[in-house]
């Protein structure tokens, strides 16, 4: 024991158990006294802060159920009042455990009796709530929910204030415990430094010594002397402390190495990786020389000149290749900053600087190039699409979601005669319809009023409008929202085309040639004079028919002829009074209503005056001609009292004055019989001639101007009679749909043309015309089907003809028809467009796959009179819908190279062939589909 004594390890151990035996006996103490209060501080806080704590957690509870049962009275919603009874019953649940545990943290007598009292109160309130849910609650039984509620945060609050009451009870007796146990300690701590003082001082003679020796060996390892001798030490503690140094110096030394061969390897790493990387790395010391370069800088700048080695300074790096007369930017001088450069080999680069510590910097240099190509090429879109707008033939504007001007192309401003440069970008829209108004396109009308034009009757923006200007031309203007929020608006000077459109609806009703009303509109005036009959005496009916016409027309041709057409039309129009109406029946046919009669005489007075007057001579452009016209008149009501009955009459008395004496005319006569009878002759040779099928087809070529070939015929019906000779369809197909034969007879003729089409190449088509009649017999679908399947022909080989006065007899019925044909793949046609009824609307209520432009129109192509426009018009149409144009009656090359250049799809006339016998088809094949084309 004396040993271990002698040795510093001993010493220190008697040291230290002598002060282990005073710091034992005073820690005891403390601890003993601590524990005390701790007991108390402890109790002060389980037993009291907890219980607060909890008694207040249930004042909140109760204050959300009163909360949720509010939100659920005013409520009507079931599925939210079944959540908020949900919520209340779980807030009820937690009041419960937050009593429960205040009152046990509490073991306090009255906090008990104060938490059971407040389970009571909360228990009444809830019988209450629930009782208020049930029945029509008062308005006294919601007062007395209310004063429970301040009983239970009553009962609350008292067991807040007992459980508070109970810690500053546990806290006073812990602070007196405290005070005492303080006194007493420090009485024992002073005599405890005493003693260790005495115990250090003994303890520091022994060992000071040698811990110097030690220190001073610490001292140089901490030096960094590692290389210095440690003193050997003994067997005691001070030796072992020694060589416990010397080993601690062998692993210093030893973890300095391996960090130094760490530091090595890092760098190694660094440097491949900039060697590696894509972008150009300099680094530039404070005095402006390469401090570092990669691979990649020496790339762009060095290609083996050896300017950009380390040391070099960065003033004399220059690009490879760099011309110096040439537009390309000096890298060198464009690292000294941000920015981009263009390398002489037209590679892009983008510099980015940082500073050094040292005052130098790191420029890193990325290639561009393909961004910058994509820029540019994105610059090349933008200019292409500049000039898309700018050659539009609409329009166009576009703005923002504050409706601010962002585009606005130049046929724009053409359209409202702006100046240049009088629109910029970021005008308001008010701005904009302001400088309309300046450049005087819409005279006497101000912003607020084009807006309200353009607003429907709830003050939204129409999608579509049609606007006049002050010049009258007519603009189209389409709006549509764009995704954020913003407009554009597309504008169309549609002046042509209207005109074009009412000159078609004007056709519809009136002759082409010389703007009279048609036969539709004749039949109208007819009618309503028949309605005015008793009220404003009788009326006539005239029909004229020129005489000695067909000799003027074959020997001066068609324009002499219509031109004499044109001068006839004028003279009648000047003969009759305005009440009084004039019609063109077609060809050299007239026909007038003549009003306000009392007597026939008063008819023939206007006879005298018509037959004088158009038998006078006529100065034409070229030609002096002289015709004459014969008259049958039908008077109403002796006549008849319906349109067709005197128009019949009318032509009945015409036919008795051509055959008796040309140029005079004729009352209808109820014994004019005598082409009556050759008529029943004609009906009954017709008869016959149907039920034998003594009939032909002969077929006309339709030449399509898209593929220079024939792409199909129209067949045409022809009737050799065996004594009149061949009868013209003109007289006979009238009489067929008069007699109830044109059915049978348009069977035979679908019949026999797909029977003759299925011996053509594949490629033909065959066009058959149904009239009207025809058209509305239930029979045509099934007659069509049958036909096909006999013919084994497709039914997309199939075109059938229709007039537009099919369309007008029973609109739903006949676009049932149309669909039913369409879906057998037969394709329909609108024959004669122009010269009928011409309602755009059947156009849009049906998809024709094919509009036929009368020859009336064709022949008119050179002349001043609008057929041209008309045309144009019609072939338009036709191609925003999607459907075939054909022109009929084509005649000339001058008029096929019109319609070629009009955008015409096929043509059919004189001159590509009269209609031939099916036995002729061969040779014109060969001739318009061989190799040798007959049209260039």
């Amino acid at each position: 024991m004396s040993a271990e004594v002698a040795t510093i390890r001993g010493r220190i151990f008697v040291a230290f158990l002598i002060m282990s035996l005073i710091t034992g006996a005073l820690g005891l103490y403390a601890t003993l006294g601590i524990r005390k209060a701790g007991d108390l501080v402890q109790r002060t806080y389980d037993q009291s802060l907890m219980s607060i704590n909890y008694a207040r957690a249930a004042a909140a509870d109760f204050a959300k159920m009163r909360a949720a049962f509010a939100r659920r009275s005013l409520t009507a919603d079931a599925a939210a009042r079944t959540k908020l009874d949900e919520e209340i019953a779980e807030l009820a649940t937690t009041l419960l455990e937050d009593l429960t545990i205040a009152v046990e943290r509490s073991q306090s007598d009255r906090a008990i009796r104060a938490g059971v009292g407040v389970q009571a109160a909360v228990q009444a309130w809830d019988e209450m709530r629930r009782s208020l849910e049930t029945a029509a609650a008062s308005g006294s039984a919601w007062e007395g929910l209310d004063r429970q509620a301040g009983i239970v945060d009553g009962q609350i609050d008292m067991l807040v204030n007992y459980t508070a009451g109970d810690g500053f009870t546990y806290r006073q007796t812990a602070r007196t415990i405290v005070a005492e146990e303080i006194r007493f300690y420090a009485v024992a701590t002073v005599v405890a430094l005493l003693l260790s003082a005495l115990v250090a001082w003994l303890l520091n003679r022994r060992i000071i010594g040698p811990v110097a020796a030690a220190s001073a060996v610490a001292e140089r390892i901490a030096a960094g002397r590692l290389d210095d001798a440690v003193p050997v030490g003994g067997r005691d503690e001070l030796g072992a402390l020694l060589r416990a140094m010397a080993t601690m110096r062998d692993n210093i030394r030893a973890m300095m190495e391996r960090e130094v061969s760490q530091r090595r390897s890092a760098q190694a790493l660094l440097a491949d990786a900039l060697e590696s990387s894509h972008e150009g790395v300099v680094v530039v010391d404070p005095e402006g020389r390469i401090a570092l370069a990669n691979a990649q800088a020496v790339d762009f700048f060095d290609a083996g000149s050896g300017q950009i080695a380390c040391g070099r300074p960065v003033a004399g790096l220059a690009a490879a290749g760099a011309d110096p007369a040439s537009s390309v930017l000096d890298p060198a001088l464009s690292l000294a900053r941000d920015g981009e450069i263009r390398l002489a080999d037209d590679r892009w680069l983008r510099v980015s600087r940082s500073a050094t510590r040292e005052g130098g910097f790191v420029a890193v240099c990325s290639d561009i190039s393909v961004t910058k190509e994509q820029e540019t090429r994105l610059t090349q879109t933008n200019l292409r699409l500049d000039a898309a707008l700018d050659n539009m033939s609409q329009g166009l504007c576009l703005y923002d979601a504050e409706q601010r001007l962002m585009v606005a192309n130049r046929r724009y401003g053409e359209i409202y005669g702006l100046a240049p440069g009088s629109l910029t970008v970021g005008m308001s829209a008010t701005e904009v319809l302001g400088a309309c108004i300046a450049a005087g396109n819409h005279p006497g009308r101000s912003v607020a009023d084009l807006i309200a034009e353009s607003a429907d009757a709830y003050g939204q923006l129409r999608n579509r409008l049609l606007q006049e200007l002050g010049d009258g031309r007519l603009i189209a203007i389409e709006t549509c929202p764009t995704a954020n929020g913003g407009l554009v608006a597309t504008y169309e000077d549609v002046t042509e085309r209207r005109m074009a459109e009412e000159r078609i609806a004007f056709m519809a009703r009136h002759d082409a040639l010389t703007e009279l009303p048609n036969r539709v509109l004749l039949g109208e005036q007819i009618e309503a004079a028949i309605a005015q009959a008793g009220r404003e005496g009788g009326f006539a009916v005239l029909c004229l028919d020129l005489d000695d016409f067909k000799p003027v027309n074959d020997a001066l041709g068609h324009a002499v002829g219509d031109e004499l057409i044109r001068a006839v039309a004028n003279r009648l129009s000047a003969c009759v009074r305005e009440i009084d109406s004039v019609a063109r029946l077609g060809g050299d046919e007239f026909a007038v209503v003549q009003r306000g009669i009392e007597r026939p005489e008063d008819v023939a007075v206007l006879a005298r005056r018509i037959a004088d007057v158009l038998s006078a001579p006529y100065a034409l452009t070229d030609h002096s001609v002289e015709i004459g016209v014969s008259i049958g008149i039908s008077l109403a009501p002796g006549d008849g009292m319906s349109c067709e009955k005197l128009l019949k009459h009318a032509d009945v008395a015409l036919d008795r004055a051509k055959a008796e004496a040309r140029g005079s005319f004729r009352f209808f006569e109820p014994e004019m019989d005598a082409r009556l009878q050759a008529r029943r002759e004609l009906e009954r040779d017709l008869r016959e001639a149907v039920a034998e099928e003594a009939f032909e087809l002969h077929y006309q070529p339709i030449y399509d101007l898209n593929a220079e070939r024939i792409s199909g015929f129209e067949a045409l019906l022809r009737w050799r009679h065996p004594k009149r000779g061949s009868v013209s369809p003109v007289e006979f197909i009238p009489l067929a749909e008069e007699l109830g034969l044109i059915v049978p007879l348009g069977e035979w003729v679908i019949r026999q043309a797909c029977r003759e089409a299925s011996g053509w190449p594949g490629d033909i088509k065959v066009a058959v015309n149904v009239s009207a009649v025809q058209f509305t017999s239930a029979r045509l679908i099934n007659a069509v089907r049958d036909a096909l399947h006999a013919a084994g022909l497709p039914g997309r080989r199939l075109e059938l003809e229709i007039t537009e006065s099919v369309l007008v007899a029973n609109p739903g019925s006949t676009t049932a028809i149309l669909h039913s044909l369409k879906s057998m793949g037969v394709r329909v046609s609108m024959d004669d467009f122009g010269t009928g009824y011409s309602s755009l609307s059947y156009l849009r209520s049906f998809p024709f796959d094919k509009i036929k432009i009368d020859q009336s129109f064709v022949r008119g192509l050179g002349d001043s009179d609008g057929s041209g426009f008309i045309v144009r018009a019609v072939i338009g149409l036709g191609a925003s819908l999607g459907m075939t144009t054909t022109a009929e009656g084509v005649e000339t090359v001058d008029q096929l190279q019109r319609l070629r250049d009009e955008g015409c799809d096929e043509v059919q006339g004189y001159l590509i062939s009269r209609p031939v016998p099916g036995a002729e088809l061969a040779a014109l094949l060969r001739r318009f589909n061989g190799a040798q084309r007959a049209i260039a």
